[in-house]
């Protein structure tokens, strides 16, 4: 299958889409391409999970298992793994978690690239979303996907496209929040940009997919050494005796240049605890040391301990 002829699939809403992990990335992403008529395959290892949307139950928290009800007819959960020949583009939602060294914990893709590499198909296309360091999509994923005996930018696609999901929120969703997108090349952009076209209103290509890769991690660091920023002046305006919140308040009457963020007892989600320090680890790999993050780090896990 050419560039073109999966390009009007998707168009034309008759791709088969995959969606390898079935947690708060992956089952909204189901949710999302089912709504706007995709016939979705929805691949997870756990049995238990996928005899739970087999009968229509959610298992997370801030999506109801009515939603699993009304896609019922376009979804297709399933641990079978040999189905991900059947489907047209494959989306990776798997875990990237750190290890007690802090340092990236790449199993769960590099196993998952593993898997598809066995069934994977001429043109097919892949996108990864799990948040990582940059170079994981046309370097590592991209030699995995490659034992296939196919070439990546000939024989099938290769993309990146950063997950934003922020559970639990309901001012935000799938369909409203823009969606990078960085290709292997213009053919994988151009395929990428058309599948999320399909189900957010915003579409950002970018370069490359390391430019994606990065940008991810860049919202997450902001967020990180920001919050340790304020969780330091809280520390310290307490010795002084001024209310940190009423400082807060007071300076986010400016109408520019200044973003309130609030302390707290350390850090919590999936996300802001982890992401930094798989730039942190890259950086390594070029000799650099990324010291307002290990910086932002080291206060924001300290601050539980303030609080004993």
């Amino acid at each position: 299958m050419n560039h073109h002829i999966l390009k009007q699939k998707i168009l034309e809403k008759t791709a088969k889409i995959g969606i390898i992990g079935m947690g708060y990335v992956g089952l909204p992403l189901v949710i999302r391409f089912c709504e706007v008529g995709f016939i979705v395959y929805g691949f997870d290892i756990d049995e238990c999970k996928i005899e739970k949307l087999k009968a229509g139950e959610s298992y997370i928290k801030h999506i109801d298992s009515s939603n699993i009800k009304r896609i019922s007819q376009n979804f297709y959960p399933t641990s079978d793994f040999s189905k991900l020949s059947e489907v047209d583009a494959i989306i990776i939602c798997v875990p990237t978690p750190l290890n007690k060294y802090h340092e990236p914990d790449m199993t769960y893709v590099f196993n998952t690239g593993e898997t598809i590499a066995k069934y994977l198909r001429k043109g097919q296309l892949v996108v990864l979303e799990s948040t990582t360091y940059p170079g994981t999509t046309d370097e590592d994923l991209k030699a995995i996907l490659e034992k296939s005996g196919l070439k990546a930018g000939e024989d099938f696609y290769l993309a990146f496209s950063p997950e934003r999901e922020d559970p639990g929120n309901q001012d935000f969703n799938i369909s409203i929040i823009p969606k990078i997108v960085g290709g292997f090349t213009k053919n994988c952009l151009d395929l990428t940009s058309s599948l999320y076209s399909n189900i957010t209103k915003r579409v950002v290509p970018v370069s490359s997919t390391k430019v994606a890769e990065a940008a991810k991690l860049l919202e997450n660091i902001y967020r990180a050494v920001n919050i340790a920023l304020v969780n330091e002046l809280k520390l310290l305006f307490d010795r002084m005796g001024i209310d940190i919140w009423e400082v807060i308040e007071a300076a986010k009457t400016k109408p520019f240049g200044f973003q309130a963020f609030y302390p707290g007892p350390g850090l919590g989600g999936h996300c802001i605890p982890v992401d930094p320090f798989y730039l942190t680890w890259k950086a390594k790999e070029y000799e650099f040391h990324t010291r307002f993050i290990e910086l932002a780090g080291e206060i924001n896990d300290n601050m539980p301990f303030m609080f004993i």
